[in-house]
């Protein structure tokens, strides 16, 4: 029997992170876990207006990354106006791992993942999100910061503070 090596894995992790949370981190924390690399894929839909520019968002990803001591199995790299399977295809990853908080991320996921397969057989691995963080969302922390509420746990500090700052100038 012929000895099988194992190749290195490369996970893409994709989204706006707009901005990043601690579901967000959550994530790309259990994919390290499993794979060898992991690309947090920016994507960033230059039609949309973002709370925060693509440099921010990329600072804040790298800076959480860091702080869990990933920067050595986890890159952060921005993409705009491409299609993820071809993100994939850039940088060498045979799977995207998305986290899923409950069956309407799954209803919203799951065909997105047979599209993805289908264009070029990359599969999508679904990660169970903490259950704990099953009601954080970027845009609900937006909200809840909008109005006052403390969302100290729901994201990073440097996130926070920035966020707090954006809303009260207006943005």
């Amino acid at each position: 029997m012929v000895p099988v090596t194992p190749r290195p894995s490369r996970a893409v992790c994709p989204g706006s992170y707009d901005p990043v949370t601690a579901g967000h981190l959550d994530v790309v924390e259990r994919a390290a876990a499993l794979h060898d690399e992991v690309v947090v894929a920016l994507l960033h839909n230059p039609a949309k207006a973002g709370t925060f520019t693509v440099d921010e968002r990329l600072g804040f990803v790298e800076r959480a990354v860091a702080a869990l001591g990933l920067s050595d199995r986890v890159r952060v790299e921005a993409f705009a106006g491409r299609l993820l399977v071809d993100v994939c295809r850039d940088v060498g990853a045979t799977v995207v791992v998305k986290g899923l908080r409950g069956s309407t991320d799954f209803e919203y996921e799951l065909p997105m993942a047979f599209m993805n397969r289908h264009l070029t057989g990359i599969e999508t691995v679904f990660v169970p999100g903490d259950p704990a963080l099953g009601h954080v969302s970027s845009s609900l922390v937006k909200e809840v910061a909008r109005y006052g509420g403390d969302v100290t746990d729901l994201v990073p500090d440097d996130v926070r503070d920035a966020l707090v700052a954006r809303l009260r100038a207006g943005g």
